[in-house]
């Protein structure tokens, strides 16, 4: 599966991490330094669940030639040590590059702006899956207080790329799973979302990943899945007692062939009767009166 692609801006257009950037009053707010490795400390909320151990060997070997590139950000806690707000991917592959100190962004942030620009760090990362997308998404709209339009133009994109995202997390457990594990892509679990049933969700899921089907086959296969249950509720397509179809043979007699029966699960129902003009419920009033 194509790993999930990032939402936009980079936090550091988002935030303004970098100091020509920040507004006058601000400027002492965030600086570089070196700091020992030791004294930081990774951030225990930290949105991002899984990290590929290959890709951050991978990382770790890039810093032992190059170094970091790009800084760790921090703040900086009463007692000396460091909280990581962003950057923990690269923390980790410092470690195992053997590094005794890393450069760093120390930032001067409230705990509500700490969390955020946590999350939206978090939300940025190309190799972040759609799922830990979404529960960052929600996170920020619920700790944070944002609405999705809000939202939206915090990370950089359109609203409805922001729904997409918190769509998924209706999904069973099961699926968000697949998703996460990259058994199956976003497009995949969009698709799946128009089901109704968790059941039949799941019994797809199954499907796909045994038949390595496409974004396109699967939703080929719920458009003919809404499609069929579709037939199914219509109450004009079911089978009903001869009592019934003689009683709508007798109706048709006085009234006109656009009569039918609707039978709801509890035994009930009734009888409906379209007509298309003032001139024709005339014609019904004749018909009955003769009867009479």
């Amino acid at each position: 599966m194509n790993k999930t692609k990032g939402l936009g801006r980079g936090l550091e257009s988002i935030f303004e991490i970098e100091k020509v950037n920040l507004p006058e009053k601000n400027k002492k707010r965030s600086l570089m330094d070196e700091v020992e490795l030791s004294k930081i400390t990774p951030n225990p909320s930290q949105p991002r669940t899984l990290f590929d151990e290959e890709a951050l060997e991978e990382l770790a070997e890039s810093i032992r030639t190059l170094g970091i590139i790009q800084p760790i950000t921090v703040k900086k806690e009463t007692d000396g040590t460091y909280f990581i707000i962003s950057g923990e991917r690269r923390y980790r592959a410092a470690q195992r590059a053997g590094l005794t100190t890393v450069p760093v962004y120390i930032r001067e942030v409230d705990d509500q702006t700490l969390l955020e620009m946590a999350l939206v760090e978090n939300i940025q990362r190309q190799d972040l899956n759609a799922v830990d997308i979404a529960l960052s998404l929600q996170r920020l709209m619920e700790e944070c207080d944002l609405t999705q339009d809000s939202l939206a133009g915090r990370v950089g994109k359109k609203r409805s790329t922001v729904t997409n995202y918190l769509r998924l997390l209706k999904l069973p457990a099961s699926i968000q799973l697949a998703v996460r594990e990259e058994l199956i892509s976003m497009g995949h679990a969009r698709a799946l979302v128009a089901v109704e049933s968790e059941e039949q969700q799941i019994g797809l899921l199954k499907k796909i990943v045994k038949g390595h089907l496409s974004v396109r086959q699967t939703e080929d296969l719920v458009q003919k899945l809404g499609e069929e249950q579709k037939t199914k509720k219509n109450p004009d397509d079911a089978e009903y007692p001869e009592e019934y179809t003689r009683l709508m043979e007798q109706l048709e007699r006085f009234f006109n062939p656009d009569i039918s029966i609707r039978k709801n699960n509890k035994g009930g129902g009734k009888i409906v009767i379209d007509f298309h003009s003032d001139d024709e419920i005339k014609m019904f009033l004749e018909k009955l009166h003769k009867i009479q």
